[in-house]
């Protein structure tokens, strides 16, 4: 399972981030996580667990939580053609208002509407800005654009800092491709030479515009398409990865 003990180690912090009673070792979970592959008979899949109260009515921490983990046989969520974006017309939540770095199910409301409004005006997916107008992230990725030969990806603070996004930018340290994590505005995307997502189910997927309005350089030229090959032999080998922080 690629990267499983950041992946359940953040199901614990997740859970806690909210006041869910629920701690349970990773290694606990990765081995309930592989029998539930074999008893599939899966070797590719896509795992989810999920931390859920017990029933209450009230507004408040629950007592009890329980655990479910699903698996299924899954591609990559958006497929491997290059996907149109549009600007969305939902702002990711402001930071105050919710706990913008867990991964909370209640969070993908917002994810459902943008996803929803770009789909119906015949875009793949949007682009989320934050409360100031910066570029955040996608509906369920995270977000990295070319240009000049740097790539950029919004900072934390207004994302989720996704374990696919950690791993890019650890290719990108021993692959030597310049990164800066800086906020940007749209403006600076329409510009770019390139532009990619990433995430668990996304994996890297290349975009090929903008509101319509497509990047420079050929997909096959730009640092996304060279990532992208990496991630996917990395992610079906052993190699080591620093811990997130």
């Amino acid at each position: 399972m690629f990267r499983s003990d950041e992946h359940f180690k953040r199901l614990n912090q997740s859970a806690k981030a909210i006041g869910m009673p629920f701690q349970m070792p990773a290694q606990d979970l990765k081995q309930i996580a592989y029998d539930l592959l074999r008893r599939n008979n899966l070797v590719e899949a896509y795992i989810r667990p999920v931390v859920y109260s017990s029933p209450m009515m009230s507004l408040s921490f629950p007592e009890q939580a329980n655990l479910a983990i699903t698996t299924w046989p899954w591609k990559k969520l958006l497929g491997d053609k290059l996907i149109n974006l549009c600007i969305s017309n939902y702002c990711r939540p402001h930071p105050h208002s919710c706990k913008i770095e867990a991964k909370i199910s209640g969070h993908y409301v917002n994810s459902i509407l943008a996803a929803s409004d770009a789909k119906a005006r015949g875009y793949d997916d949007a682009l989320q800005l934050d409360v100031e107008g910066y570029v955040a992230e996608c509906t369920g990725a995270n977000f990295f654009m070319e240009k000049d030969g740097v790539l950029y990806t919004c900072p934390r603070g207004h994302i989720l800092p996704g374990i696919t996004r950690d791993s890019i930018l650890q290719l990108c340290r021993t692959m030597g491709i310049p990164v800066k994590q800086t906020r940007f505005l749209p403006k600076d995307v329409y510009e770019a030479d390139g532009a990619f997502l990433v995430g668990t189910a996304a994996e890297v997927s290349g975009v090929q515009s903008l509101d319509k309005k497509p990047f420079a350089k050929p997909w096959e030229k730009t640092f996304g398409y060279t990532l992208q090959k990496e991630f996917e032999a990395s992610t079906r080998k052993e190699i080591l990865w620093d811990a997130m922080v």
